[in-house]
C-alpha cells in the first residue's frame, strides 16, 4: 500500500510497546509526517526521552483505555496476543513501517547479525555525502542521537526484521544481506527454512548487496541484480579497522572485523544509492557506531573500560569477543544475559564455547522477553554457565543469576586495566551504567 503524506494528517496511531527501540522510531516518524500519535508501554525505556522532546507523552502501564476512540493500533511482536490494548483492525508495526518507506526509495538491511551496525553505517554514510535520508534503526545511531528521523533526501534505510518475517513486507530497491543462521527457534524449523525466507526477501529487489560468500550468493540469486561484497586486506588494529573497497583504503573507527565486512556492504549500497565512493569512504571513517553495539559507555573508578552490547547469539558474542580482545585491555572480562528460553534451550553449548574466549566470564539468568519460564522446565542461564565452563579450559566462570549477583562479583573481580564486555539483548546494559556512575 502506497501512502501519500498528505494522508498520515488524518491518522490516529496508538503504539503499543512504543518504548522499545522500533516502535519509539515509527512513532517518531508518524508524528513528523502529521499523524497524532500515542502510546504505551510496560516501564520507562530511554527511547521515551526523544519521543517526550516531540511531543509524545507515553503512558506506563497496559490498560483498553489507553487506547482514543477510532484510533490505528500498530503492535509490535512483543506484544503478545493477551495484550489488553490489542484489538480488530491493528496494524503489526512491519507494515506501518512499510507504508512509510514506500514514501521514498528504499534501502533495507536484513541478516541474522549486524543489520543494525550495517544500517546505522549506511545512514552515516549517506548523512555525510549530503543525501540526507530518511532512517528508522534498532538502535541509537550515535552520530545523530536518534534511532529515526524523516530526511529531506530520496532515500530510506531501514532494518528489515527476519524474527517474525516480517522482512517480507518490505519491497525495497537496494536489500543488504549481511549473513544467515538459524535463530529464533520458535519462528524457524530449520537454516532452510531461514534461507527461503531471505530468498523471498531479497527476490523483491533490484539490487541485492550480499556478503560474498557462496551460500549468500545462491539465497540472492533471485533478485534482479546480486552484488557481492567483503572487507578486502582487512586490518584490525587498537582504534578501530583497515580494509580496502574498491581500491579505495578504507580507515574505520570502530573495531573487530566484523566490522570491516559491514563497512564493505555499506560502503557498496551507498555507491549504489548514488553516493560519490570518495566521499562515501571520507564519511564512513568518523563512524563511531550505534548504540549497544560494543558501545563504549565509560571508566569506572579504578579504571576499569566498560563496554555494551546487544549480542544474543553465539556469533555475535564470539565476534564481539574477538574485537574487544583487539583494544588492548589487560584482562577481558565477559557478562552475558541470555536472552529467550527458546534461543537459550538450542544454543547453550554454542553459547558457552563463545563466552570461554574471554580471559573470565560470568553469566546471568535468562531475560525472557515475550516468553515464559513455565513453558520451559529446567531452561536456565546455568545451562550457558556449565557449558562456558566446559570449555574455559580452567578459567574462571561464575554463575550470578541476578544483576545484584553480577555487580557484586564485579566489584571483587575488575582490575585497573580490565575491559568488561556486557553482553545481551536484555536489560544488562543498566548494569555497565552503573559500573561508570551513570
Amino acid at each position: 500500500m502506497t501512502v501519500s503524506t498528505a494522508d498520515w494528517s488524518g491518522r490516529n496511531l496508538h503504539f503499543v510497546g512504543i518504548g522499545g527501540a522500533g516502535m519509539s522510531g515509527l512513532a517518531l516518524i508518524a508524528k513528523t509526517l502529521g499523524a497524532q500519535v500515542g502510546g504505551s508501554d510496560r516501564v520507562e525505556t530511554p527511547y521515551m526521552v526523544p519521543l517526550r522532546k516531540a511531543g509524545i507523552e507515553p503512558k506506563i502501564g497496559y490498560n483498553a483505555r489507553n487506547v482514543p476512540a477510532g484510533a490505528e493500533v500498530v503492535y509490535s511482536s512483543a506484544a503478545l496476543a493477551d495484550n489488553p490494548e490489542r484489538g480488530p483492525g491493528e496494524l503489526h508495526r512491519s507494515e506501518l513501517l512499510a507504508q512509510i518507506a514506500a514514501l521514498k526509495r528504499c534501502i533495507a538491511v536484513a541478516g541474522t547479525h549486524g543489520k543494525t551496525t550495517t544500517t546505522s553505517m549506511i545512514v552515516h554514510t549517506l548523512r555525510g555525502c549530503g543525501l540526507d535520508p530518511a532512517y528508522v534503526i534498532g538502535g541509537t545511531l550515535r552520530s545523530t542521537g536518534l534511532n529515526a528521523s524523516w530526511g529531506g533526501g530520496d532515500w530510506i534505510v531501514i532494518e528489515a526484521d527476519e524474527s517474525d518475517r516480517s522482512l517480507l513486507n518490505y519491497t525495497p530497491e537496494i536489500a543488504v544481506l549481511t549473513n544467515a543462521e538459524l535463530d529464533h527457534h520458535a519462528t524457524y524449523s530449520s537454516r532452510l527454512d531461514v534461507d527461503q525466507v531471505f530468498a523471498q526477501f531479497t527476490a523483491k529487489a533490484n539490487y541485492a548487496v550480499v556478503w560474498d560468500r557462496q551460500e549468500l550468493r545462491a539465497i540472492a540469486a533471485g533478485a534482479q541484480t546480486t552484488v557481492p561484497y567483503d572487507a578486502v586486506d582487512p586490518e584490525l588494529t587498537p582504534v578501530g579497522a583497515r580494509l580496502t573497497w574498491l581500491d579505495h583504503k578504507v580507515e574505520l573507527s570502530v573495531p573487530g572485523l566484523h566490522n570491516a565486512v559491514n563497512a564493505a556492504g555499506a560502503l557498496t549500497a551507498c555507491a549504489l544509492a548514488g553516493a560519490d565512493p570518495v566521499a562515501a569512504v571520507r564519511a564512513i571513517a568518523d563512524f563511531q557506531g550505534a548504540g549497544r553495539r560494543l558501545e563504549r559507555l565509560g571508566e569506572t573508578t579504578d579504571g576499569v573500560w566498560v563496554y555494551d552490547s546487544y549480542a544474543h547469539h553465539p556469533t555475535e558474542v564470539a565476534v564481539d569477543i574477538a574485537a574487544a580482545g583487539t583494544l588492548g585491555a589487560r584482562r577481558l572480562v565477559a557478562v552475558f544475559q541470555p536472552h529467550l528460553f527458546s534461543r537459550t534451550q538450542a544454543l547453550s553449548r554454542e553459547f558457552g564455547v563463545a563466552l570461554a574466549a574471554a580471559d573470565l566470564c560470568a553469566v546471568l539468568d535468562i531475560y525472557p522477553a515475550r516468553e515464559s519460564a513455565k513453558d520451559f522446565p529446567g531452561i536456565d542461564g546455568r545451562l550457558v554457565a556449565k557449558a562456558a565452563a566446559d570449555a574455559a579450559g580452567g578459567k574462571q566462570v561464575a554463575w550470578t543469576p541476578s544483576a545484584h549477583d553480577a555487580r557484586h562479583w564485579l566489584d571483587v573481580t575488575l582490575r585497573p586495566g580490565d575491559l568488561c564486555l556486557l553482553m545481551g539483548a536484555g536489560n544488562i546494559d543498566a548494569l555497565g551504567r552503573s559500573l561508570v556512575g551513570g
